[in-house]
């Protein structure tokens, strides 16, 4: 399926007039303040976030899943849905591909059918957590911290392999995370562990190509509930070090104990030019994958006032890499991205409008209410006209949820692939 441009104007009709009041009547209230509304709008239109290639089925828990039906059988199909949302959304400009869930049969096709989406192939992720069909070894046990050898080689040459895929297609990241870990207090040795990991993830970083970067995730628990190899973004930070200069930290937003202060971890990698992109997504308990934003949209917000401020200040830290990594159970995975965009686009614009000289003013003069005032101030203003031009500009929806629910996506899809196709990976 392939939404037209004529289908988007269509569907855009309905809401022309008053999207073009609401923005005239912000725009003007933005300009008078002193902020250039027009630079804002084209920061929002270029920004683009990757979507997972396993996040286009449905997702489950270990109690169930529960399909919406129509859902994308081959990567070729799920570039189609990613191309879907890139048109309502323009801001969905490529895909992050699992490996092996998602390894391409024809590389020339793959990247032809992205290419005339629109669609770039971002970082490439490797799976050490799950033994694979015809696997000689087992990551029972772990995988890149493995007291085997013979293990530790598998889980490197995986790694390699999947540089090798990601290279094809035009790929410039390798992300890494493990599951390796702990269950039980005497199980590992934690320093031989964390020798292993260390020395596999150097293994891999000397293969890397000379214009590749890795990116070393961390998870405080799960699968292993004890202790995780690589359980915070100190860890990380340290094994990035160790590394080189072309290995980064990712943050991944429901990676975090309770009430940790995400924002500071986001400041102090990029004050260290360590901190090489995201995993959005949001939880109420742990690492529950839900919508970016339904939960703590105020948190959303505060990481991005930091990193907007490390963006213009730190040039130290590389480009980040942007990504959606969440599970679907009981939405339609396409009308669930395309809220996440929505949130992660808000978040951003709102830091967009924090005057961060008048801040750092209030900040050096201990002026806490300002300090407070400013940001709320920004949180506080509906940003929504200014993510509508940035798309408008670009040619997308309006109102995305509208559009494709206007135009019956899922229903084609239905009718396209049939009920009973399931998506590989979650």
């Amino acid at each position: 399926m392939k939404i037209q441009k004529e289908q988007i104007v269509d569907c855009n009709t309905h809401y022309l007039k008053s999207h073009e009041e609401n923005y005239d009547f912000l725009a003007n209230k933005l300009n008078n303040l002193g902020h250039d509304v027009s630079g804002i709008v084209s920061k929002l239109a270029d920004f683009q976030v990757a979507i997972p290639s396993w996040a286009l089925g449905a997702g489950g828990t270990r109690f169930g899943r529960f399909s919406f039906y129509g859902e994308p059988s081959s990567l070729e199909q799920k570039i189609e849905d990613i191309g879907v949302i890139h048109s309502l959304t323009q801001t969905a400009g490529a895909v992050s591909l699992h490996i092996p869930w998602d390894i391409p049969s024809d590389y020339a096709a793959i990247k032809e059918k992205a290419n005339s989406l629109d669609i770039k192939f971002d970082s490439v992720n490797s799976n050490t957590f799950q033994d694979q069909k015809d696997a000689i070894e087992s990551y029972k046990y772990g995988s890149l911290s493995n007291v085997s050898q013979a293990v530790r080689d598998q889980a490197i040459q995986h790694n390699l392999d999947v540089i090798n895929i990601g290279d094809k297609l035009g790929s410039k990241s390798l992300t890494v995370w493990l599951a390796d870990g702990s269950c039980f207090p005497g199980q590992n040795n934690f320093q031989t562990a964390l020798q292993n990991t260390e020395d596999s993830l150097k293994a891999i970083y000397k293969r890397l190509p000379n214009d590749w970067s890795m990116l070393i995730e961390y998870k405080p628990y799960e699968p292993n509930f004890y202790s995780t190899v690589i359980q915070d973004w100190g860890t990380s930070f340290m094994l990035a070090n160790a590394c080189g200069d072309k290995a980064y930290t990712l943050v991944d937003l429901g990676h975090h104990l309770p009430n940790s202060n995400i924002e500071q971890i986001v400041s102090i990698l990029m004050l260290r030019g360590k901190l090489g992109g995201f995993h959005f997504n949001d939880s109420k308990y742990g690492d529950d994958d839900l919508t970016v934003g339904s939960i703590k949209p105020y948190a959303l917000f505060l990481i991005f006032n930091e990193l907007v401020y490390g963006m213009q200040n730190n040039p130290q830290n590389p480009d980040l890499a942007w990504m959606i990594d969440a599970s679907h159970n009981v939405k339609d995975p396409l009308e669930d991205l395309i809220q996440s965009l929505e949130a992660i686009q808000e978040a951003y614009a709102k830091a967009l409008l924090i005057d961060q000289d008048e801040l750092r003013v209030a900040q050096t003069n201990n002026d806490v209410v300002k300090c407070q005032e400013i940001l709320q101030g920004a949180y506080r203003t509906d940003v929504r006209p200014l993510l509508e031009k940035a798309r408008l500009s670009r040619g997308g929806a309006l109102n995305p949820i509208h559009a494709y629910r206007a135009l019956d996506i899922r229903g084609g899809l239905i009718a396209e692939r049939g009920k009973n196709t399931v998506a590989t990976g979650l």
